[in-house]
């Protein structure tokens, strides 16, 4: 079994050999352990049992939410797709159900698994998510304080795991294929939701939360001239088939709209319809809710394709003058809140310059399709930066309600034609009254009773049309008052100039001949 009896002394000689290196080498390595520091002697640790461990013939694939600072399609695509692949293995589901949407909504809760199968191959799919915290320095907050904090983050991720073998099949065929089944299960699902920003105190996030949209305004529903309706639907139509046309010209593919006019004259309205009409998502930015101009840029890029943005007020949000402190510096400071309920200072970063870089800079080009819309009731206000065209190509002048408005707000309200015998009279009064579409859908909404309503808005109308000659002729009294007013103050003024001249002319002669008789006394003497 050995060979022969003269290679035992020998052979015991090497294992004795072996053995006194191993201890030896076991004995340096306890030694040395106090000497290597814990993050190496892990890593160590780590690599030596990597290397004894058997191979796997198992891949993994993490799919996050977000890739850096924009949306990983493939994620939501796989929250879609997924929803329709729950079984009875399952033990844990997310179920929701959203107000006038037909279909439950269900999602795998954490750690839950589901098996998919795909041209005969399982795939296993794994929901998960963890909390991070990052230690960050606050003075890039608040400069005059060097002490740590710590960040916390969410991040929510699937698990795809495989054969090795099939990782050609999974990249090429079934993750395309789980892209192309969500985008086809959305449209014909296709619901229109309306995003909010959703912000956490305690995790370092924003995020867009939906609902569905469910404002009824169309075109067909809006109190608008007809002529600037058919407008706005042939521009819209314009831009949604030019795609072609914005890449030839190198620009993006994108439209601005500002509307402007006095409150209640229909820019919401005009907005969901417009986002009706184009089956377009609305994003309604509140600019209030961000703080820094690498926040604003993270939110913009995470609005989806063929969507509304939308910045209602324009001129009170932008300058953000209640979130503002002037400091002695020139810097403006956003006033928070600590533990304690002291107030601290932090530098605050959000700037015009960085909305106007993404609306008309380098990042306007990062999506296509998109429509932004600016309001405002007072045009007036807006830097002339906001308005210049490439910006807001299309200002619409949202005005007071007009007769064919209120025909069609008639229509809507009342379900009545307009050979009623009070359109005659409202047609003569309402074009030289100031009353907008929302005070008039108020009033239509008094009464059930057609010609109880009609005629309480005809009293509405020549009361405003009072009050309206009364202002004008109290303006008019006021003019003329100031005028007269004014005539009378150069009138006195002109008297006290000329009461001056005359004073200052007497006392010339009398210095003057005071001065004669003075010298001809010194001559006499």
């Amino acid at each position: 079994m050995f060979g022969s009896l003269k290679d035992i002394p020998s052979l015991t000689s090497s294992i004795f050999s072996a053995y006194t290196s191993l201890t030896a080498a076991t004995m340096l390595l306890t030694m040395t352990s106090h000497f290597i520091p814990q993050p190496i002697r892990d890593h160590l640790s780590i690599a030596f049992r990597s290397f004894i461990k058997p191979r796997s013939n198992i891949l993994t694939l993490v799919i996050e939410e977000s890739t850096g600072i924009t949306c990983n399609q493939l994620y939501s695509a796989a929250e879609t797709y997924l929803s329709t692949k729950v079984s009875l293995s399952n033990e844990r589901l997310k179920v929701s159900k959203i107000p006038k949407e037909k279909k439950l909504t269900i999602r795998l809760e954490k750690d839950e698994k589901l098996v998919d199968s795909f041209n005969g191959v399982s795939f296993n799919w794994r929901f998960s998510s963890c909390s991070e915290s990052s230690s960050s320095s606050s003075d890039q907050i608040n400069p005059n304080n060097n002490a740590d904090i710590f960040i916390k983050s969410e991040k929510r991720f699937y698990e795809l795991s495989f054969q090795k073998k099939h990782k050609q099949m999974a990249l090429e065929c079934y993750l395309p294929f789980i892209l192309d089944k969500a985008n086809e299960m959305r449209d014909e699902e296709r619901v229109l939701k309306m995003h909010t920003l959703n912000t956490c105190s305690g995790f370092n996030w924003i995020r867009w939360d939906s609902i569905n949209l469910q404002h009824p305004s169309t075109f067909e529903t809006l109190a608008m001239d007809s002529k600037l309706k058919k407008e706005i639907m042939e521009d819209l139509n314009r831009f949604v088939k030019r795609k072609d046309f914005y890449k030839r010209v190198g620009r993006a593919w994108k439209r601005g709209y500002l509307l402007y006019g006095p409150p209640g004259t229909g820019k919401s309205s005009l907005i969901a319809a417009m986002a009706n009409y184009l089956k377009f998502d609305i994003f309604d930015l509140q600019l209030g809710n961000v703080e820094r101009d690498s926040d604003l840029r993270r939110v913009l890029l995470a609005t989806a394709n063929r969507s509304i943005l939308v910045i209602e007020d324009i001129d009170c949000t932008v300058d953000l003058p209640d979130r503002f402190d002037n400091h002695g510096d020139g810097r403006k400071l956003l006033s928070k809140r600590n533990g304690d309920g002291r107030s601290k200072q932090s530098e605050l970063q959000l700037t015009l310059s960085g909305l106007l870089n993404f609306i008309d800079g380098l990042w306007s080009s990062c999506g296509d399709e998109r429509i932004i819309i600016f309001t405002t009731n007072h045009k007036e206000r807006l830097d002339p930066a906001l308005l210049r065209p490439g910006r807001m190509d299309k200002h619409i002048h949202m005005s007071y309600c007009s007769y064919e408005g209120f025909k069609v707000l008639a229509s809507n309200y009342l379900e009545v034609s307009s050979d009623h015998h009070l359109f005659g009279e409202i047609e003569g009064l309402i074009e030289d009254t100031q009353i907008t579409p929302a005070q008039v859908a108020e009033e239509l909404m008094k009464d059930e009773d057609v010609e109880a309503t009609l005629e309480g808005f005809v009293k509405l109308l020549k009361r405003k049309k009072i009050e309206g000659d009364v202002s004008e002729n109290d303006t008019t009294t006021d003019n003329n008052n100031n005028k007269n007013n004014a005539e009378e103050g150069k009138k006195s003024k002109r008297r006290k100039v000329n009461c001056k001249q005359t004073r200052a002319t007497g006392i010339t002669k009398r210095n003057g001949a005071a001065g004669t008789q003075r010298r001809t006394r010194s001559f006499g003497r």
